[in-house]
């Protein structure tokens, strides 16, 4: 994993804990258990791709769907969401490509997948929880343009397709605001590369998935 990757899920773990430290004993939303529950998910993907020579979570992309809990035990649950999910990249600056044959004005990747990531979590007493897993995906759509200074075929880039399923592991957090309603930080990367081999003009053979969500979901 890259260090800017590795620092995220520092980032991450430390912001979990010091949230269910602050928070208000006295907010705490009590409800009937149940074993069974779900709801309704609505936020933003901050996504870049390790390997294309851009660096940053430049590409904002939306994250949408339901998801179900099923309790194991008296703090842990698991998880399964259904989502649609944007990823991809985007350039923040004009930079020389690999063999400084081209100057690259602007770059895009855009990508679509149905998204399944299953997760094991665990509660405090004031329903916020964070937890870990892996995400299945299915590509849906991919688009993917180049703008170079002399003019570049962008016929060219179809010759390397990206995978039909990409394979993700999750770290994440959710904290609990009022009633139903919790934010929701996550971070998520890839396990295995999303494409077998690429343009060697403009990136790495090998990419990467690499992404932050931060959402808003609703529980009934």
């Amino acid at each position: 994993m890259h260090k800017s990757s590795q620092f995220a899920v520092f980032i991450l773990m430390s912001l979990v804990s010091s949230v269910s430290f602050a928070q208000n004993p006295s907010s705490f939303y009590e409800e009937e258990p149940r074993t069974f529950y779900g709801g309704l998910i609505l936020g933003s993907n901050f996504t870049q791709i390790d390997g294309d020579n851009f660096a940053g979570y430049h590409k904002i992309g939306l994250n949408a769907g339901g998801i179900m809990y099923a309790h194991l035990g008296n703090k842990v649950a698991a998880s399964l969401e259904i989502l649609y999910s944007q990823k991809g990249s985007r350039s923040n600056m004009a930079q020389a490509s690999n063999s400084k044959t081209y100057q690259i004005q602007d770059y895009r990747i855009d990508l679509a997948y149905a998204e399944v990531p299953l997760q094991i979590n665990y509660f405090d007493r004031r329903r916020s929880h964070f937890g870990g897993g892996f995400s299945f995906s299915q590509l849906i759509t991919s688009q993917e343009s180049v703008t170079t200074r002399p003019a570049f075929n962008n016929d060219t880039l179809d010759n390397f397709k990206f995978r039909k399923s990409d394979l993700n592991f999750i770290l994440g957090g959710n904290l609990h605001i009022w009633q139903g309603l919790f934010l929701q930080a996550r971070f998520q990367y890839s396990l295995l590369s999303i494409r077998k081999n690429f343009h060697p003009e403009f990136g790495r053979a090998e990419q990467y998935n690499n992404m932050w969500t931060l959402r808003l979901m609703y529980l009934f």
